[in-house]
């Protein structure tokens, strides 16, 4: 078995792999491993899956492969409803607003309230790096900004992973990021966290603020959280597609797995094949307003 990561190493998706991968081995008696395939947003490796026949090959998406990605394009190398067939939620994860500790010293920022009077004051001051043009990164920067009306330069990198580089090396000055990628730097002090995107507080960083509360009046309601689920080809024949989503759910519960999603900053969720469905039904929604907001069309 082959769980397919379209992102490149060390993001939520690849982590959600990677931990995951170690309990359908033992629960489903064959090697499975995780095989990271990036490019153009997730549309790669996407796409590599949707066209597999062999029975043994699984997409860990997310909401930009199944999401935001048919929301900015008309030509799509996959159809994210009908060449896939949904697994379970692994978990959702929320992004955090993190800044360059020696970028925001020199700005006396220390807070989102701080960003927001620093960004507006100093138009053109401030570079908001991404993991690409219309990535889930750069959709949460971009709420934030019409929102706000901030002046946040944007510059779009290949992946996450390559932004936050910039971002640590103090070449860029911030970014939306997901925390299971931003925490090893936030422990270390290399990164200075202002706030997370979710509605409440990360249960692993209780003491970091939500933008929604940090943020002022004009953040009031703010959400971008990610999340992370596991897609078969529809191809995949019913009887190991229910086989895979009842080992997939049960690896889901054992409390060292979930120790593990937890403690890297994912919020654990298990949920049903249904369930992972009606997610991207309401995500989609959700998102198309802010790809509206952010006037972001990318055909790809």
């Amino acid at each position: 078995m082959r769980i397919v990561v379209p992102y490149p190493a060390g993001g939520a998706s690849d982590l959600a792999a990677r931990l995951l991968a170690p309990e359908l081995q033992r629960s489903l008696g064959q090697p499975v491993t995780v095989d990271n395939r990036p490019g153009a947003n997730g549309n790669i490796g996407s796409a590599e899956v949707a066209g597999a026949s062999d029975g043994h090959t699984l997409l860990m998406g997310s909401v930009g492969t199944h999401v935001i990605n048919p929301l900015l394009s008309s030509r799509l190398p996959y159809d994210p409803v009908k060449d896939f067939a949904p697994v379970c939620l692994v978990g959702t994860v929320p992004l955090v607003l993190v800044m360059n500790p020696g970028s925001a010293q020199s700005l006396g920022v220390r807070s989102v309230a701080e960003l927001v009077h620093a960004a507006t004051g100093q138009p053109g001051r401030l570079n908001m790096a991404s993991g690409g043009n219309g990535s889930p990164t750069h959709l949460a920067g971009e709420l934030f900004r019409r929102l706000t009306h901030a002046s946040l330069l944007h510059f779009p990198y290949r992946s996450a992973a390559s932004a936050l580089e910039d971002v640590l090396t103090g070449t860029m000055d911030l970014m939306f990021d997901a925390l299971p990628a931003v925490l090893p730097h936030l422990r270390a002090g290399r990164l200075l966290p202002l706030g997370v995107t979710s509605l409440r507080r990360s249960a692993i960083l209780p003491d970091l603020p939500t933008v929604h509360e940090a943020g002022g009046p004009a953040l009031r309601g703010y959400e971008a959280s990610s999340w992370v689920g596991l897609f078969a080809p529809a191809s995949l024949p019913a009887e190991p597609l229910a086989r895979l989503q009842r080992e997939a759910s049960a690896a889901l519960v054992v409390p060292a797995l979930r120790d593990r999603l937890t403690q890297s900053g994912l919020l654990v969720q298990g949920t049903t094949a249904a369930a992972l469905s009606a997610l991207v039904t309401a995500e989609s929604a959700k998102w198309a307003r802010v790809v509206q907001l952010s006037g972001v069309k990318v055909d790809r």
